[in-house]
Protein backbone atom coordinates (compact mmCIF):
# COMPACT_ATOMS: atom_id res chain seq x y z
CA UNK A 1 0.00 0.00 0.00
CA UNK A 2 1.32 3.45 -0.92
CA UNK A 3 0.46 6.73 0.78
CA UNK A 4 -1.80 7.68 -2.14
CA UNK A 5 -4.19 4.77 -1.68
CA UNK A 6 -7.39 6.10 -0.22
CA UNK A 7 -10.44 8.20 -1.03
CA UNK A 8 -10.52 11.94 -1.66
CA UNK A 9 -13.37 14.40 -2.12
CA UNK A 10 -13.37 17.04 -4.83
CA UNK A 11 -14.98 20.48 -4.74
CA UNK A 12 -17.87 19.15 -6.81
CA UNK A 13 -18.90 16.83 -3.98
CA UNK A 14 -17.67 13.63 -5.64
CA UNK A 15 -15.47 10.96 -4.09
CA UNK A 16 -12.45 9.70 -6.02
CA UNK A 17 -9.83 7.01 -5.45
CA UNK A 18 -6.40 8.55 -4.89
CA UNK A 19 -5.54 10.89 -2.03
CA UNK A 20 -3.12 12.84 -4.27
CA UNK A 21 -4.97 12.39 -7.55
CA UNK A 22 -4.73 9.57 -10.04
CA UNK A 23 -3.27 8.82 -13.46
CA UNK A 24 -3.69 6.28 -16.23
CA UNK A 25 -1.76 5.18 -19.30
CA UNK A 26 -3.42 5.41 -22.70
CA UNK A 27 -1.01 3.12 -24.55
CA UNK A 28 -1.30 2.79 -28.31
CA UNK A 29 0.47 1.32 -31.33
CA UNK A 30 0.30 2.54 -34.92
CA UNK A 31 0.90 -0.33 -37.35
CA UNK A 32 2.62 -0.01 -40.77
CA UNK A 33 -0.76 0.51 -42.44
CA UNK A 34 -1.48 3.48 -40.17
CA UNK A 35 -4.07 1.65 -38.05
CA UNK A 36 -4.10 2.80 -34.43
CA UNK A 37 -4.52 0.10 -31.76
CA UNK A 38 -5.31 0.98 -28.15
CA UNK A 39 -4.45 -1.18 -25.14
CA UNK A 40 -7.45 -1.54 -22.84
CA UNK A 41 -7.82 -3.05 -19.39
CA UNK A 42 -10.89 -4.95 -18.29
CA UNK A 43 -11.48 -4.19 -14.64
CA UNK A 44 -11.98 -6.98 -12.13
CA UNK A 45 -15.59 -7.83 -11.33
CA UNK A 46 -15.22 -7.05 -7.61
CA UNK A 47 -13.98 -3.47 -8.05
CA UNK A 48 -15.43 -0.12 -9.05
CA UNK A 49 -16.79 -0.42 -12.59
CA UNK A 50 -16.31 -4.17 -12.51
CA UNK A 51 -16.15 -5.81 -15.94
CA UNK A 52 -15.84 -2.51 -17.83
CA UNK A 53 -12.94 -1.46 -20.06
CA UNK A 54 -10.59 1.49 -19.77
CA UNK A 55 -7.00 2.53 -19.14
CA UNK A 56 -4.54 0.92 -16.78
CA UNK A 57 -3.87 3.28 -13.89
CA UNK A 58 -4.66 4.25 -10.33
CA UNK A 59 -3.81 6.43 -7.37
CA UNK A 60 -0.72 8.63 -7.32
CA UNK A 61 1.58 8.65 -4.32
CA UNK A 62 2.73 11.91 -2.74
CA UNK A 63 6.24 11.72 -4.23
CA UNK A 64 5.17 10.85 -7.79
CA UNK A 65 4.53 12.87 -10.92
CA UNK A 66 1.70 11.71 -13.14
CA UNK A 67 3.89 9.95 -15.71
CA UNK A 68 5.79 7.98 -13.07
CA UNK A 69 2.57 7.01 -11.33
CA UNK A 70 0.75 5.94 -14.49
CA UNK A 71 3.65 3.74 -15.59
CA UNK A 72 4.02 2.23 -12.11
CA UNK A 73 0.32 1.42 -11.86
CA UNK A 74 0.36 -0.14 -15.33
CA UNK A 75 3.35 -2.34 -14.47
CA UNK A 76 1.58 -3.50 -11.30
CA UNK A 77 -1.64 -4.35 -13.10
CA UNK A 78 -0.38 -6.07 -16.26
CA UNK A 79 2.67 -7.66 -17.89
CA UNK A 80 3.39 -4.78 -20.28
CA UNK A 81 7.05 -3.73 -20.26
CA UNK A 82 6.53 -0.03 -19.55
CA UNK A 83 10.17 0.61 -20.44
CA UNK A 84 9.12 0.30 -24.08
CA UNK A 85 6.57 3.14 -23.81
CA UNK A 86 7.44 6.48 -25.41
CA UNK A 87 5.40 9.11 -23.61
CA UNK A 88 4.18 11.87 -25.94
CA UNK A 89 2.04 13.95 -23.62
CA UNK A 90 -0.41 14.29 -20.76
CA UNK A 91 -3.99 15.52 -20.55
CA UNK A 92 -5.35 16.66 -17.17
CA UNK A 93 -8.95 16.57 -15.95
CA UNK A 94 -9.59 18.97 -13.05
CA UNK A 95 -12.48 17.81 -10.92
CA UNK A 96 -12.15 20.75 -8.55
CA UNK A 97 -9.03 20.21 -6.46
CA UNK A 98 -8.69 16.57 -7.50
CA UNK A 99 -6.94 15.70 -10.77
CA UNK A 100 -6.85 12.73 -13.11
CA UNK A 101 -4.03 12.75 -15.65
CA UNK A 102 -4.15 10.69 -18.83
CA UNK A 103 -0.64 9.81 -19.99
CA UNK A 104 -0.50 9.16 -23.74
CA UNK A 105 2.29 6.81 -24.76
CA UNK A 106 3.24 4.90 -27.91
CA UNK A 107 4.51 1.33 -28.17
CA UNK A 108 6.72 -0.02 -30.98
CA UNK A 109 4.71 -3.24 -31.23
CA UNK A 110 1.56 -4.90 -29.95
CA UNK A 111 3.16 -7.13 -27.36
CA UNK A 112 1.00 -9.77 -25.70
CA UNK A 113 -0.29 -8.35 -22.42
CA UNK A 114 -1.82 -10.33 -19.57
CA UNK A 115 -3.26 -9.52 -16.18
CA UNK A 116 -0.75 -9.21 -13.32
CA UNK A 117 -2.96 -8.31 -10.36
CA UNK A 118 -6.39 -8.95 -8.90
CA UNK A 119 -7.48 -5.53 -10.20
CA UNK A 120 -7.27 -6.71 -13.83
CA UNK A 121 -9.56 -9.27 -15.39
CA UNK A 122 -8.03 -9.01 -18.84
CA UNK A 123 -6.17 -6.89 -21.39
CA UNK A 124 -6.90 -6.41 -25.07
CA UNK A 125 -5.58 -4.51 -28.10
CA UNK A 126 -8.53 -2.74 -29.72
CA UNK A 127 -8.70 -0.71 -32.92
CA UNK A 128 -9.27 2.92 -31.99
CA UNK A 129 -12.53 3.08 -33.94
CA UNK A 130 -13.84 0.00 -32.06
CA UNK A 131 -13.19 1.27 -28.52
CA UNK A 132 -16.76 2.49 -28.04
CA UNK A 133 -18.09 -0.94 -29.00
CA UNK A 134 -16.91 -2.12 -25.58
CA UNK A 135 -18.66 -1.45 -22.28
CA UNK A 136 -16.41 1.34 -21.01
CA UNK A 137 -15.57 2.44 -17.49
CA UNK A 138 -17.71 5.57 -17.08
CA UNK A 139 -14.87 8.09 -16.47
CA UNK A 140 -12.95 6.70 -19.44
CA UNK A 141 -16.06 6.85 -21.63
CA UNK A 142 -16.42 10.56 -20.82
CA UNK A 143 -12.79 11.32 -21.69
CA UNK A 144 -12.49 9.11 -24.78
CA UNK A 145 -13.89 11.67 -27.30
CA UNK A 146 -11.01 13.96 -26.29
CA UNK A 147 -8.33 11.28 -25.97
CA UNK A 148 -8.97 9.53 -29.27
CA UNK A 149 -7.44 12.54 -31.06
CA UNK A 150 -4.44 12.66 -28.70
CA UNK A 151 -2.65 9.56 -29.95
CA UNK A 152 0.06 11.41 -31.85
CA UNK A 153 3.52 12.83 -31.32
CA UNK A 154 5.26 16.16 -31.73
CA UNK A 155 8.69 16.63 -33.32
CA UNK A 156 10.34 19.91 -32.33
CA UNK A 157 12.75 21.03 -35.07
CA UNK A 158 15.17 23.74 -33.94
CA UNK A 159 16.91 26.02 -36.44
CA UNK A 160 20.21 26.16 -34.55
CA UNK A 161 21.79 29.00 -36.55
CA UNK A 162 18.78 31.24 -35.96
CA UNK A 163 18.18 30.37 -32.31
CA UNK A 164 21.86 30.73 -31.36
CA UNK A 165 21.79 34.27 -32.72
CA UNK A 166 18.77 35.06 -30.52
CA UNK A 167 20.38 33.82 -27.30
CA UNK A 168 22.40 35.79 -24.78
CA UNK A 169 25.46 33.76 -25.79
CA UNK A 170 28.20 36.34 -26.13
CA UNK A 171 30.78 35.66 -28.80
CA UNK A 172 28.71 33.06 -30.66
CA UNK A 173 29.82 34.53 -34.00
CA UNK A 174 33.44 33.74 -33.09
CA UNK A 175 32.74 30.16 -32.00
CA UNK A 176 29.66 28.92 -33.81
CA UNK A 177 30.38 25.25 -33.04
CA UNK A 178 30.69 25.98 -29.32
CA UNK A 179 27.49 28.03 -29.27
CA UNK A 180 25.62 25.27 -31.10
CA UNK A 181 26.98 22.66 -28.66
CA UNK A 182 25.79 24.74 -25.70
CA UNK A 183 22.33 25.00 -27.24
CA UNK A 184 22.30 21.23 -27.85
CA UNK A 185 23.15 20.60 -24.19
CA UNK A 186 20.56 23.09 -22.93
CA UNK A 187 17.84 21.38 -24.96
CA UNK A 188 18.08 18.49 -22.49
CA UNK A 189 15.93 20.66 -20.22
CA UNK A 190 12.96 19.71 -22.44
CA UNK A 191 13.09 16.16 -21.06
CA UNK A 192 10.65 17.36 -18.43
CA UNK A 193 8.15 18.33 -21.10
CA UNK A 194 6.87 21.62 -22.46
CA UNK A 195 3.60 23.48 -22.12
CA UNK A 196 1.86 25.97 -24.37
CA UNK A 197 2.50 24.29 -27.73
CA UNK A 198 1.18 26.80 -30.29
CA UNK A 199 -1.30 26.32 -33.11
CA UNK A 200 -3.09 23.46 -31.35
CA UNK A 201 -0.68 21.00 -32.95
CA UNK A 202 -1.15 18.45 -30.17
CA UNK A 203 -3.95 18.32 -27.57
CA UNK A 204 -1.67 17.97 -24.54
CA UNK A 205 -1.41 20.01 -21.36
CA UNK A 206 2.23 18.93 -21.23
CA UNK A 207 4.04 17.62 -24.29
CA UNK A 208 7.18 15.47 -24.46
CA UNK A 209 8.45 16.12 -27.99
CA UNK A 210 11.20 14.47 -29.97
CA UNK A 211 13.82 17.22 -30.23
CA UNK A 212 15.78 17.67 -33.48
CA UNK A 213 18.54 20.29 -33.71
CA UNK A 214 19.58 21.17 -37.26
CA UNK A 215 23.15 22.52 -37.55
CA UNK A 216 25.02 23.82 -40.57
CA UNK A 217 28.36 25.23 -41.72
CA UNK A 218 31.08 25.43 -39.08
CA UNK A 219 28.77 23.81 -36.51
CA UNK A 220 28.28 20.52 -38.38
CA UNK A 221 30.75 18.75 -36.09
CA UNK A 222 28.28 19.11 -33.20
CA UNK A 223 26.39 16.18 -34.73
CA UNK A 224 29.39 13.95 -34.00
CA UNK A 225 28.86 14.33 -30.24
CA UNK A 226 25.39 12.89 -29.53
CA UNK A 227 23.43 13.80 -26.40
CA UNK A 228 20.61 11.64 -25.05
CA UNK A 229 17.24 13.14 -25.84
CA UNK A 230 18.43 15.42 -28.64
CA UNK A 231 18.90 14.30 -32.25
CA UNK A 232 21.40 16.51 -34.04
CA UNK A 233 21.13 16.66 -37.83
CA UNK A 234 24.02 18.12 -39.81
CA UNK A 235 22.78 19.83 -42.98
CA UNK A 236 25.08 19.04 -45.91
CA UNK A 237 24.26 22.42 -47.40
CA UNK A 238 21.60 24.93 -46.41
CA UNK A 239 20.14 24.38 -42.96
CA UNK A 240 16.86 25.87 -44.15
CA UNK A 241 16.58 23.36 -46.98
CA UNK A 242 17.28 20.45 -44.58
CA UNK A 243 14.60 21.66 -42.18
CA UNK A 244 12.01 21.85 -44.96
CA UNK A 245 12.94 18.30 -46.00
CA UNK A 246 12.45 17.06 -42.44
CA UNK A 247 8.93 18.49 -42.08
CA UNK A 248 7.63 17.58 -45.54
CA UNK A 249 5.35 14.53 -45.82
CA UNK A 250 5.31 13.64 -42.09
CA UNK A 251 4.54 10.11 -40.96
CA UNK A 252 0.94 9.45 -39.85
CA UNK A 253 0.30 10.72 -36.36
CA UNK A 254 3.28 13.10 -36.43
CA UNK A 255 3.19 16.89 -36.14
CA UNK A 256 6.20 19.19 -36.55
CA UNK A 257 6.90 22.48 -34.82
CA UNK A 258 9.80 24.50 -36.26
CA UNK A 259 11.58 27.03 -34.08
CA UNK A 260 12.95 29.90 -36.16
CA UNK A 261 12.53 33.64 -36.68
CA UNK A 262 13.55 33.48 -40.34
CA UNK A 263 10.53 34.73 -42.30
CA UNK A 264 11.26 32.83 -45.48
CA UNK A 265 11.85 29.56 -43.63
CA UNK A 266 8.71 30.04 -41.58
CA UNK A 267 6.67 30.48 -44.78
CA UNK A 268 8.22 27.38 -46.37
CA UNK A 269 7.56 25.25 -43.28
CA UNK A 270 3.98 26.46 -42.98
CA UNK A 271 3.42 25.61 -46.63
CA UNK A 272 4.66 22.07 -45.86
CA UNK A 273 2.06 21.79 -43.08
CA UNK A 274 4.32 22.34 -40.08
CA UNK A 275 3.68 24.66 -37.17
CA UNK A 276 6.14 27.49 -36.59
CA UNK A 277 7.16 29.52 -33.58
CA UNK A 278 9.92 31.96 -32.70
CA UNK A 279 13.06 31.46 -30.60
CA UNK A 280 11.55 33.29 -27.62
CA UNK A 281 9.00 30.50 -27.15
CA UNK A 282 11.81 27.95 -26.89
CA UNK A 283 14.17 30.08 -24.80
CA UNK A 284 11.42 30.73 -22.25
CA UNK A 285 11.22 26.94 -21.77
CA UNK A 286 14.95 26.48 -21.33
Amino acid sequence: MGDGDGWADCERGHRHWGRFGAAGLLAYHRDPAGQVWTLLQQRAWWGLGGGTWGMFGGALHSHEDAVTGALRETSEECTLDVGTVTVHGTSVEDHGGWFFTSVIGELPEMARVKAASMETRGARWVRAEDVTAHKLFEPFARSWPRLRDAMRRLVLVVDAANVVGARADHGWWKDRAGANARLRDDLKALDGGVTGVPDGLVPFDRCFPEVVLVVEGQARGVADEPVDGVRVVAAPGSGDDRIVELVTDPAPGTAHLVVTADRELRARCAAAGAGVTGPRWLLDRL
